[in-house]
């Protein structure tokens, strides 16, 4: 059983007011954002209908199972299994629903910028299918694109394949996500706030409507600033963290504990402590591309962003602190064992994007070293990406190894006796720290 903050609440709908009136929903894309937003309006008494080109997400959805691993996930997927519908046919789904969520991804393309080809091609299929509707549809967009795409890229595309005009035929609106993987289905349930953008009342009236559950402010603003919002949120965490791994470091030359700094610091109510984790970096889905997205248009507008330029190298730079510390104690590592605990970019998912796994594991096989790591859920999509490396079946097969590196944070790795080992500690895991014959804390 998890902790308490990842406790999914689901809800008893014959309790619900209004429940056989609330307006079917189609979620283009099942990804993390798609499934959890999917299952969360599902659990709120609405039929869901998910969309995705990969079959076997939707085969999953069909047998009342979330296509992608997400604590809790599961839970709302068994619960709301009698209206949570899947299919591969965007016309399908939009023929059944109301309101279209577009979910669909952005991922990084050349030198940074974003690679709209998903969503340009689910827009081309939403437009077709909103051609043969008679009545009024909301597309609602929550991948996250660049300021200006909604209006001079998605509206567009779906106008031209629809010929239907934005406004009595169709409204479009923009609702960031704000969900970390991990605790998605948490922040789903009990946001912080909901950001919609839109352009006329109609689209205002019906998101109003749809979000009136959540107890959490709601900012209305334009598609154009609803875009902005999610760019800057991610930045600046960003910026937190390489912040605070520039002091760990500091710190780390001065013989100080930067948790201990950042404790004190993180108490002032200008600051906030959140985000103040010193160590290897950041990965994930969001904030390195969304991190490089904002570079890059920023250049193309002949702007120089020199602080977002400084967060992004300190997180390129830091997981060579891992190989540095670890040649303090064993300077030739060719042939050497090296043990990696975690693979993922962050506890509770078996996402590897980003992960700061890949650059440390990369090092070591440039130094010559025999890489055998251990994750609790990520090793099989990391063997696809690097199936040369030797993969442990625990965690404690991982201690043979000449020395061990903590990438990931599970809380498993709490509870192993590290005795007799040299210890490179990315996540400040304590019980190492207690335990290990050698312990060097990456920026403590």
């Amino acid at each position: 059983m998890g902790p308490p903050f990842l406790q999914v609440d689901i809800l008893r709908k014959d309790t619900m007011p209004g429940h056989d009136n609330l307006p079917p929903i189609s979620i283009l894309g099942s990804g993390y954002v798609g499934a959890v937003t999917g299952a969360g309006f599902a659990n709120l008494g609405h039929n869901v209908w998910l969309v995705d080109i990969d079959p076997r997400k939707i085969e999953a959805v069909r047998d009342g199972r979330p296509p992608v691993f997400e604590p809790g996930l599961a839970d709302l997927f068994s619960a709301n299994k009698m209206n949570l519908f899947g299919t591969t046919n965007i016309q399908e789904a939009v023929e059944h629903t109301a309101i279209s969520f577009l979910c669909v991804g952005t991922p990084q393309g050349v030198g940074g910028s974003q690679d709209l080809r998903q969503v340009e091609s689910a827009c081309k299929a939403l437009g077709s299918a909103v051609a043969r509707k008679s009545r009024h549809h909301t597309v609602i967009v929550k991948s996250t694109v660049l300021p200006g795409t909604t209006e001079d890229v998605i509206l567009p595309i779906i106008e031209r394949e629809s010929q239907k005009t934005r406004g009595d035929e169709f409204g479009i609106g923009v609702n960031p996500e704000f969900l970390q993987e991990g605790s998605a289905v948490r922040d789903f349930q009990y946001p912080d706030r909901i950001v919609i953008g839109r352009r006329d009342e109609q689209t205002r009236m019906i998101m109003e409507n749809l979000f009136k559950p959540f107890e959490c402010p709601k900012i209305f603003v334009d598609l154009k600033t609803a875009e902005m919002v999610k760019f800057v949120n991610n930045a600046f965490l960003a910026t937190k963290i390489s912040f605070a791994n520039e002091i760990g470091n500091l710190c780390k030359k001065m013989g100080i504990d930067t948790s201990d700094v950042f404790q004190a610091v993180g108490l002032d109510r200008r600051i906030n402590p959140a985000f103040f984790r010193s160590g290897i970096g950041f990965g994930g889905s969001c904030l390195p591309k969304d991190l490089n997205a904002l570079i890059a248009h920023a250049e193309e507008l002949g702007i120089e962003h020199e602080i977002l330029n400084a967060v992004r190298r300190i997180n390129e730079t830091q997981p060579e602190m891992m190989l540095y510390l670890l040649k303090r104690h064993l300077p030739d590592l060719k042939h050497r064992r090296i043990g990696i605990l975690g693979l993922s970019f962050k506890p509770g998912t078996d996402d590897i994007r980003e992960s700061r796994a890949i650059p440390v594991i990369q090092r070591l096989e440039e130094e010559g070293a025999k890489v055998i790591a251990y994750d609790p859920k990520a090793m099989s999509p990391f063997q696809k990406l690097i199936p040369a490396i030797n993969y442990a079946q625990s965690a404690n097969d991982v201690l043979k190894a000449d020395a061990v590196l903590i990438i990931t944070e599970w809380e498993e790795f709490n509870y192993i006796d590290y005795s007799g080992k040299i210890v490179i500690d990315g996540r400040r895991i304590d019980r190492a720290r207690e335990t290990a014959r050698i312990y060097e804390g990456v920026c403590w």
